[in-house]
């Protein structure tokens, strides 16, 4: 039997991107599956009801019809509990869903008897790059991230020649070498600024180089085994700290990409670096939703802060909703087609990536089956 796929508008307050868009709504339906959007899904993001008509979906009025009966449901956000209480028992609910974050959602998923796929909880394979939202995210998030820091430097970021003489060009240094980090990396210097990237984590100056810009060497290597990072000693933190606080004295843009999924972003531009840092500079922190890189960051708001400006935007994804909605909705597809067999739900649980993807366990799901 065809498994009815449901989709309800995102209620997250400035949530403008879609799990599901036109495109991948017309891939679904040709891969058996039925279709239910609320209307209005996509109209932030720039998708309208009509194209999702054309794409095949059946369009409904609002979230009870969208997701009532549905044997998958696909969001952005952790639905709210109310919506979590329209889902049938057995509905496969996919998305970033962070279960373990919110007691009473959580709960919810378990008493309503939802088999959840957190994609947050994707094993981080080669085979599972493709169904990547934390990846495919973090690069919008580092694209726009530098956008802001161009915006609110009182400076351009290229070198000019004028009439008025040369603007010599902007220092922008990247701390954290992730998705974001490196994306923020390659937007800098299309923009013309000089360009620096900082990682504890020695094996990405190739990555950074690559990109055009230089690696950040603070005489402090946290190479550990495996590839993983190993945890600094004091004395080695102390003076990596006194390094960074004198190089940022002359930097004019600092974008802060550095977070650790499920836990608080590690602190590395203190107080004290951003009292050393000129008027004029500009940080901008990506980690604000998880407490931010910087102790002057305050989620959600742009501060001044002795002449240093601060900004901590939240859900930066959400700010290129068209290309991030298209990039998210392909991982969501990507994984999808895992539960589906002929059109119908069918989960293999012999394969790695839902196994280890299913919250609760996959042993709870099985005993909930049963």
């Amino acid at each position: 039997m065809a498994v009815t796929i449901g989709v309800a508008r995102e209620t997250a307050v400035g949530e403008r991107r879609v799990a599901l868009t036109p495109e991948t709504c017309k891939k679904l339906v040709a891969a058996g599956a039925q279709v239910r959007v609320e209307r209005g899904l996509g109209s932030a993001a720039h998708f309208s009801d009509a194209a999702y008509a054309d794409a095949g979906a059946t369009l409904v009025d609002d979230a009870r019809a969208a997701l009532s009966g549905a044997g998958v449901a696909l969001c952005v956000r952790p639905p709210e509990i109310d919506r979590l209480h329209l889902l049938d028992a057995g509905t496969a609910l996919v998305g970033v869903l962070q279960p373990d974050a919110d007691a009473a959602r959580g709960d919810a998923i378990v008493s309503r008897g939802l088999v959840a796929f957190p994609l947050e909880r994707l094993p981080r394979t080669t085979r599972a790059q493709s169904m990547d939202v934390l990846s495919s995210q973090a690069g919008m998030a580092g694209y726009k991230a530098v956008l802001i820091g161009a915006q609110l430097a009182p400076r351009f970021f290229p070198m000019l020649t004028t009439a008025a003489g040369t603007i010599r060009p902007s220092k922008v240094l990247v701390v954290g070498a992730g998705v974001a980090g490196l994306q923020a990396v390659a937007t800098a210097k299309r923009l013309g600024a000089q360009v620096e990237g900082f990682d504890v984590r020695p094996e990405t100056r190739e990555q950074i180089e690559s990109l055009g810009g230089r690696f950040l060497d603070l005489g402090v290597s946290a190479a550990g085994e495996g590839g993983y990072a190993r945890a600094l000693t004091d004395s080695e933190r102390a003076e990596q700290q006194r390094r960074l606080g004198d190089h940022l004295k002359s930097i004019d843009v600092v974008v802060c990409t550095a977070a650790v999924p499920g836990r608080p972003a590690p602190k590395i531009v203190t107080a004290a670096m951003v009292a050393g840092m000129r008027p004029g500079s500009v940080i901008v922190d990506l980690a604000a939703e998880s407490g931010g890189n910087c102790e002057a960051t305050r989620p959600g708001e742009t501060v001044d802060v002795g002449g240093v400006i601060v900004a901590g935007p939240l859900d930066l994804a959400s700010l290129g909703a068209t290309h991030a909605s298209e990039m998210f909705a392909r991982n969501v597809f990507n994984f999808v087609q895992l539960l589906l067999v002929d059109g119908a739900l069918a989960p293999d649980w012999s394969d790695e990536l839902l196994a280890k993807t299913v919250w609760p366990a996959r042993a709870a799901v099985e005993d909930a089956a049963a």
